[in-house]
């Protein structure tokens, strides 16, 4: 790894004296309906230690107790990190809409299953298992007559409803891929994900609402659906009455075709190893990647880290503020809850709308039990002041943080002012890649640390590697590049179509070794805190967007010769994207030129990726090789330009220079 692509160093791990360990409060016990899953920390590190030595028999017996397996499986594990040739649970058969709806329908049909907190207050419902089984099993059949096969992909493009639920378990149902596309994306960035996945049929609404705003998700999918012509149907669900664009023969209403077919499907028996799910990612490439998820594995992951990471027992409601177009929505939206039978509140709207104690009015009004939040959220919520969080929310019992290191600061809020010193904090470490949670604590057993992620999660053996050597660092009190040295069952399998891609971006960094791509470090009692991204990724809102993407969104438009983009620290959304670019001769720097180049990436992309601040430059700083060094515009951006280091080595050293006053200029400093 080059200079250029290492993250400017993160401060050292805090010494063990400033760091106040936290222990579960008692009234976590107090409320509890029974007592947690695991019995103390000792419990843990006797299962844990089981995991690592004996992994065959610790996961069977995992996945025995956790899934209904239509046929059992023999072998539990094949294959090697080094090889990339992991599968589990070989010879199994089993379906995940069988394990998230049927089996809890059949035993409990009045069971809550969906909570649908609607956009606008008081306008939701919530739908019970029975009525779950009956929707999944009419879209199952739905889709059978659009033509989809087993092994087909189908796009979804849908708004955080209920409906979103149904069409990912319809998709498992009869054995199609689902590849969820989060619905703020740009046409653009839908047609290459539909033509990328070959997906013939797509799901969307006629439109979203979120925040109080309406989003055109019908008019963007119809723009990506341009340059798709291997989409055959296009089923659009009525969520506002709005006239949409229609194209007859292709364009179908939900509704209508929902009541042509019989209320029961039967799950198709799907192998261990199939394919359940493409979701993408973006890759330091450019090219978004379609990380692969296959059935058994995922599913375990996702029931084991509900189980044991949320404490979830049977009577509990699960909160994920996720979007189901992202990882967090996909697990503990969708799958980490329905597996375990429980209700999980599905969440239309923000957490400002209509005002900034939405969140705790759901969280009261539904009595739920454990809330799961990016950073990002309960920095805006801290900021909007104490007084919105008046509610008692006397249910809660766990507190979740996902997507990006939580401050400590805002780790302390969200334990004093949200949970009232009653509820147990869980800082939870994992990535798209890896399915569900790999280093976490456990709610109701692991004493926490502010701003660490703690202990790893069940059969994860991190390493904490030297970027430098590529020599694994033992002992405590270290700090590298975090991987895994032992494969698990929720690792995603592959990239779509690129395999090779997968390998050289995961497994053969360093041999033998899952590479996260994030810096770490591990204190004397052996906790881990993460450090964020060691390649061209930034972290906005917990959400991982490549540079690369981004830069190629801003060179698209005829005025720019070369873009570069680096995260910088923001106080709301944890990293905000800021661009460099250089403007071909002739054309004029000024605001409507910025303005235009800000459009571009929205368009591009999507409104998330778009630069908080641009700023114009004649050339950027290259070595002379021709490698742009983002490190140095991290530097000036951060204030820190007396520690460049040596500028000599740059094809044109002036340059920086330069920067530097553009930046002053541009944050109106004199």
């Amino acid at each position: 790894m080059s200079e250029g692509d290492v993250a400017p160093p993160k401060p050292a791990v805090p010494e063990a004296h400033e760091v106040d360990t936290y222990h579960v409060p008692k009234a976590f016990m107090d409320k509890h309906p029974k007592k947690p899953h695991i019995d103390g920390l000792d419990h843990y590190k006797e299962m844990y230690k089981e995991s690592i030595s004996e992994p065959d028999k610790f996961w069977a017996k995992q996945a025995r107790e956790l899934l209904t397996w239509e046929r059992d499986f023999q072998t539990v594990h094949t294959g090697s990190l080094a090889g990339g040739d992991n599968a589990w649970f070989l010879e199994g058969k089993l379906n995940a809409s069988y394990n998230c709806v049927d089996r809890h329908a059949i035993k409990n049909p009045d069971k809550p299953a969906i909570i649908y907190e609607d956009d606008e207050i008081n306008q939701g419902r919530t739908i019970t298992y029975g009525e779950l089984m009956r929707e999944v099993s009419k879209l199952s059949w739905v889709l059978k007559e659009m033509g989809v096969q087993k092994g087909d992909t189908v796009a979804l493009y849908l708004p955080m409803i209920p409906e979103a639920l149904v069409a990912f378990l319809a998709c498992t149902r009869i054995g199609a891929v689902h590849s969820v596309v989060f619905a703020g994306f740009s046409a653009d960035s839908l047609r290459d994900r539909i033509i990328d996945a070959k997906s013939k049929v797509c799901i969307t609404t006629d439109e979203g609402k979120r925040g109080g705003k309406l989003i055109g998700t019908k008019k963007i999918v119809d723009e990506a659906l341009k340059q798709c012509p291997d989409v055959t149907h296009c089923l659009v669900y009525k969520r506002t009455g709005a006239e949409v664009p229609w194209t007859e023969g292709r364009d179908l209403w939900w509704a209508d075709e929902m009541e042509k077919w019989p209320a029961y499907y039967p799950p198709e028996p799907m192998s261990s190893e199939d394919p359940l799910f493409l979701l993408y990612t973006s890759g330091s490439t450019g090219k978004p990647k379609g990380v692969m998820h296959t059935t058994a594995g995922y599913l375990l992951g996702a029931a084991m880290t509900g189980k044991y990471v949320f404490d979830i027992h049977d009577s509990d409601i699960f909160f994920c503020g996720g979007d189901v177009g992202w990882i967090t929505g996909h697990t503990y939206v969708v799958y980490a809850p329905l597996l375990l039978g429980i209700a999980t509140v599905v969440f239309e709207g923000t957490p400002a709308y209509p005002g900034f104690s939405r969140y705790w009015d759901v969280c009261e009004r539904h009595k739920v039990t454990q809330f799961y939040v990016a950073p990002t959220a309960l920095r805006l919520l801290k900021r909007a002041g104490d007084h919105h969080v008046k509610q008692q929310m006397k249910s809660l019992r766990v507190l979740g943080s996902v997507g990006e290191p939580i401050a400590a600061e805002v780790w302390k809020w969200y334990f004093e002012i949200v949970g009232k010193e009653e509820a147990h904090i869980v800082d939870t470490y994992w990535q798209t890649e890896t399915g569900s949670h790999v280093i976490t604590p456990l709610g109701g057993v692991t004493p926490t640390k502010p701003g660490s992620a703690s202990l790893p999660f069940f059969g994860i053996e991190p390493a904490i590697i030297d970027p430098v050597s590529g020599e694994e660092l033992h002992g405590n009190d270290v700090e590298g590049v975090l991987a895994f040295k032992q494969a698990w069952p929720s690792m995603a399998r592959t990239v779509w179509g690129a395999h090779k891609r997968y390998m050289d971006t995961y497994l053969n960094v360093y041999k033998g070794y899952y590479f996260t791509g994030d810096g770490a470090a591990r204190d004397h009692e052996g906790y881990y805190w993460i450090r964020g991204r060691v390649d061209d990724v930034v972290n906005v809102s917990g959400h991982r967007l490549s540079t690369a993407e981004i830069e190629a969104a801003l060179i698209e438009h005829h005025a720019v010769g070369e873009a570069a983009v680096v995260g910088i620290s923001d106080e709301l959304t944890g990293q905000a994207v800021n661009a460099f670019v250089s403007i071909k001769d002739g054309n004029e720097i000024n605001d409507a030129l910025r303005k235009d180049l800000i459009l571009q990436v929205r368009k591009s992309i999507g409104p998330f990726a778009a630069p908080k601040a641009i700023y114009c430059v004649p050339d950027l700083p290259k070595t002379r090789s021709g490698k742009i060094m983002r490190r140095i515009l991290r530097k000036i951006l951060a204030g820190e330009e007396d520690q460049l280091g040596d500028t000599s080595t740059l094809s044109d050293p002036s340059v920086v220079d330069t920067i530097i006053e553009t930046v002053q200029k541009g944050r109106g400093k004199k």
